[in-house]
């Protein structure tokens, strides 16, 4: 438990049984009245922001949040298992959590995953993996030929544009952050 005057960004608070990151934070000061504490406060398990004020001295429970290496294993229902690197337990996590990440996992994608106790709340994918296309389609003029691109679908499902010299069975370096192909490998 902290007080609120000590709340910063990027701290994690605990209210009401709910997660939230502190996104920004303002000391408001009336001329009539008590000062108080206005925050921007993003809401870890949807994603969503709020703002909340908070009278000054007013005891808030922060907690910290776990930083742990997990490794994509398979698609188990409609979840996704994974093998936590730190203590080799198997850890179940929701579509919702993977969200766009799906789209480059495939069996040994390490990830950064932040825990509260047993919980995840986020995956972080390696910028950069490498990645088999599966298949491409006909290149599509763009302008000039130099600039000229053609569908690709990669070994995890994902589609993204390369450039037409790339072929089945090529591996290709893919940025996980823009979903852009970067060099053939």
């Amino acid at each position: 438990m902290i007080p609120s005057q000590q709340i910063v960004p990027g701290m994690t608070l605990s209210l009401e049984g709910k997660l939230f990151r502190v996104e920004s934070v303002v000391k408001v000061t009336v001329a009539k009245g008590q000062p108080f504490i206005k925050t921007s406060l993003r809401n870890l398990a949807n994603d969503k922001m709020v703002e909340k004020n908070f009278k000054v001295g007013l005891e808030v429970s922060d907690v910290q949040l776990e930083e742990r290496q997990i490794e994509f294993l398979y698609l188990e229902g409609k979840n996704y298992l994974f093998l936590d690197i730190g203590n080799l337990d198997q850890v179940l996590v929701p579509p919702d959590v993977i969200g766009d990440n799906v789209n480059f996992l495939k069996e040994g994608t390490p990830l950064e995953a932040t825990f509260y106790g047993e919980t995840i709340f986020s995956v972080e994918l390696p910028q950069f993996l490498e990645l088999m296309v599966s298949k491409t389609g006909d290149p599509t003029e763009k302008g000039a030929h130099s600039n000229s691109t053609k569908e690709a679908v990669l070994e995890t499902g994902a589609r993204l544009e390369v450039p037409p010299f790339i072929e089945a069975g090529d591996v290709i370096k893919v940025d996980t952050r823009t979903q852009e192909y970067i060099q053939r490998v």
